[in-house]
């Protein structure tokens, strides 16, 4: 028997689970299977994006899974991003007619800017995904993603689309959106983790209406360099987790739902997978809340070949 997932409702009335499973890291081969998994375990709501390499096999298994009659597609909530190499409004419609193809679900239901940084276009195929000079630096575009924005507001007219929105947006570059949007973001999508909580982008995003999905929800458990604790090892997560009869991971993932965010876990372990779904019998209390918070560690993903773009979203304050 799966697992009920509570729902979220998006400002434009859409509604998005409140926990999902992100496959930034399934491999080739083994997204079907483990998308399949997700699914059987209570999963309505599959992040992916076109740099991943796999919108086909989840899109396999979605239909694989509505074909044994185990899920509708009104059901499943599915969510991929526009790579930052199609950023000029030129290419925004054909990169999102290959995502859609890919898939091939009927319809998507949250299509996000990957990032506000812009490359160089240089084709479709994945090896164009990361062009670079002679000398090996990424050759970057100054297309701005307002421009980007206003292309993929023409997608939602479309059918095609549901949703759109924004991923490692910060507050300014959101408030540059929202200035010129005719169709607001619904959603940013941001690492959130213990010790990087953005609690002010969070709060940010709430008072405009704008969900936040949490990407890297556990923080990088085996790095634990400049006296970091990994929330995930950590004995008095363990403690908080044993009162309620939930792991440290169940806990982490609670935490994040209790900020007010919506975190897409991953993993190939069939019993985590089940775990990590198993979060909504408990709540942590505002003195665990304040525990988990007082994490600290770098932020895992940092886009480092592209720190020197004009629109690099990780210098501002938040």
């Amino acid at each position: 028997m799966s697992k009920q997932v509570p729902s979220v409702s998006l400002s434009n009335g859409y509604k998005i689970p409140s926990i999902g499973y992100g496959t930034y890291l399934a491999l080739k081969g083994k997204g079907v299977e483990l998308v399949k998994k997700a699914i059987d375990a209570g999963y309505r709501h599959i992040d992916t994006a076109f740099l991943y390499e796999n919108e086909h096999e989840i899109g396999q298994a979605i239909r694989e899974k509505i074909a044994e009659g185990v899920i509708r597609r009104e059901d499943v909530f599915v969510t991929t991003k526009l790579w930052n190499t199609f950023h000029d409004p030129a290419h925004v419609e054909e990169a999102f007619r290959r995502s859609y193809n890919s898939l091939d679900i009927g319809y998507i239901d949250l299509f996000l800017i990957h990032s506000p940084m812009g490359q160089q276009f240089a084709g479709y195929e994945i090896e164009d995904m990361q062009p670079k000079d002679s000398a090996g630096s990424m050759l970057l575009s100054d297309v701005d993603y307002v421009d980007t924005w206003k292309a993929m507001e023409k997608l939602v007219s479309s059918g095609w689309v549901r949703s759109i929105g924004l991923s490692n947006f910060n507050s300014e570059q959101i408030e540059r959106i929202l200035a010129v949007a005719t169709i607001k973001p619904v959603n940013n999508q941001i690492e959130v983790n213990p010790g990087y909580d953005q609690r002010r982008l969070i709060e940010f995003c709430r008072e405009r209406g704008i969900t936040v999905t949490a990407y890297g929800p556990m923080g990088r458990p085996h790095r634990t360099t400049y006296g970091n604790r990994s929330a995930l090892d950590d004995p008095k997560v363990r403690e908080i987790g044993q009162k309620y009869g939930k792991t440290n991971g169940q806990v982490i993932l609670r935490y994040l739902i209790d900020l007010g965010t919506i975190p897409i876990p991953y993993s190939t372990n069939d019993e985590r997978i089940r775990q990590n779904i198993d979060v909504f019998d408990f709540k942590l209390t505002d003195d665990e809340i304040q525990f988990m918070t007082s994490f600290h560690s770098e932020r895992t993903i940092q886009f480092l070949p592209l720190k020197g773009h004009k629109y690099y979203p990780f210098n501002a304050e938040f």
